[in-house]
């Protein structure tokens, strides 16, 4: 991902809340797998968005 523009960056849908979220460089070997944009929606300590 080196030289993307932050626009350009992959995006994807958190499945908790909803939100969308972009690549993170510490997200790179695993970005398949990558399906919560946080820690606090990964542990469901968040509300969804309805």
């Amino acid at each position: 991902m080196k030289g993307v523009k932050k626009q350009n960056l992959p995006e994807k849908i958190c499945q908790h809340c909803g939100r969308p979220f972009a690549w993170r460089k510490k997200w790179a070997r695993d970005w398949e797998n990558v399906r919560y944009c946080s820690d606090a929606c990964r542990k469901g300590k968040t509300t969804p968005q309805g």
